[in-house]
């Protein structure tokens, strides 16, 4: 595959980016550089090779999923200008 500066033109057009004239070619010739490497990682022989997620092989440690309230509501009321049976008090907003 090649990329001329035809092609960057609309590239750059499409994405909203501004190229100038000058710079087309040599963006050009960026772009066929990473394509050819891109086509060389495609001879790679990957065959029996298993995909790598992570380098790490441990298992995470898990909680157990227990729903919880937090058991904490008098210490975030404390922080409450105003509460009233254990919820906020805030000032009525629609009539």
């Amino acid at each position: 595959m090649s990329v001329d500066a035809e092609d960057v033109r609309r590239a750059a057009k499409l994405a909203r980016i501004a190229v100038k004239t000058e710079e087309l070619e040599p963006l050009a010739a960026e772009l066929n550089g990473i394509l050819t490497w891109i086509e060389q990682l495609a001879e790679v022989d990957v065959e029996g090779v298993e995909p790598l997620t992570t380098p790490n092989v441990t298992q995470a440690r898990q909680r157990p999923d227990l729903v919880t309230d937090g058991d904490i509501q008098e210490k975030i009321l404390m922080n409450a200008p105003d509460s009233r049976e254990g919820f906020f008090v805030v000032p009525k907003v629609v009539e």
